[in-house]
């Protein structure tokens, strides 16, 4: 690397690294490896948020739609809330298994950094956390002790990073959330009228004291979590239209990059296909590195050591 090239870290100073061989090593075990994040907090709100889904699904398919005297009420309510239950859940799934956009650990070489082409006098920054170089719009998580490219923040109730390249995934999920929270309000709604039409006699095949306690408590989620992952979701949607994260717009960070236009923006993170979008969280290739981590995702959740190698 020529004398005119500068390495800045963005804390503190720190060698290159000198192991080449061994940073190459460990860039291949990653690319062999599930991307699951081991974090406690993260994996309880995981498993809270599909505990919430599944009760959510309980209440609606056994509490308000078997029971109903209407066939086809119970049919295309039922077909409708349980699908977009499981491309909430398989959104979620997918956010959580799909590496955000991690930067390789340890790429800090002078092999790397020749392969680079920098010009003479241009300024690259190094993490001092990780040792990585630092792409621009790449940020440091420190639960996930990777730096994310384009990294919008880190939610624990998908248990990982939003970043590059699973934030479609991210927004599909808030979006899909918000659909059955505001499907399931509505069916309460409905209910509670029917109940009381009838003195809460034959509108379910459970007692009355229970059947008011678990509307009682799907109203109080669903409200709550329409209103969570409505904003959510707009805001993700207001930041993807002004090319600009969350931790930039936090960070109050002026653009070094050219900024995209909004249906510019929408195809980088949707990839142009349209409506094909919002069902690709269920589409499964034929490929090994695909199928096998998320049909192996609960016995890799339970197992002592959650990366393990395909």
């Amino acid at each position: 690397m020529s004398s005119g090239h500068r390495l800045r870290d963005v804390e503190q100073q720190r060698p290159l690294l000198d192991g080449e061989e061994e940073a190459m090593e460990s860039f291949h075990s990653e690319a062999k490896q599930l991307w699951f994040i081991q974090d406690c907090c993260g994996m309880v709100c995981a498993f809270i948020t599909w505990f919430l889904v599944f009760f959510a699904d309980f209440v609606v398919t056994f509490v308000m739609l078997l029971p109903s005297r209407s066939f086809w009420y119970a049919v295309v309510n039922g077909v409708v809330f349980n699908s977009l239950a499981v491309l909430a859940l398989a959104s979620h799934l997918r956010t959580m298994l799909t590496d955000p956009g991690a930067v390789p650990k340890g790429n800090a070489t002078k092999k790397y950094m020749e392969s680079l082409q920098l010009k003479p006098g241009e300024v690259i920054y190094k993490c001092p956390k990780c040792c990585s170089i630092k792409p621009e719009r790449a940020h440091h998580c420190s639960i996930c002790k990777r730096c994310i490219r384009k990294m919008d923040h880190h939610c624990p109730w998908v248990n990982n990073c939003v970043g590059e390249k699973n934030q479609r995934f991210f927004v599909l999920f808030t979006m899909y959330i918000a659909m059955i929270s505001g499907h399931a309000l509505a069916l309460c709604g409905y209910q509670f009228i029917t109940c009381v039409k009838v003195q809460w006699r034959e509108c379910s095949d459970f007692s009355p004291p229970v059947t008011m306690m678990l509307m009682i408590f799907l109203c109080m989620e669903a409200l709550l979590f329409l209103t969570f992952t409505a904003v959510m979701f707009s805001t993700q949607v207001h930041s993807i239209c002004n090319d600009e994260t969350e931790i930039e717009r936090l960070k109050n960070e002026k653009p070094t990059w050219e900024r995209q236009t909004r249906w510019a923006g929408l195809r980088s993170v949707f990839g142009g296909r349209g409506a094909s979008s919002l069902l690709e969280v269920i589409q499964i290739e034929h490929n090994r590195t695909e199928w096998m981590p998320l049909l192996d995702v609960c016995s890799q959740t339970l197992a002592p050591i959650l990366r393990i190698r395909l």
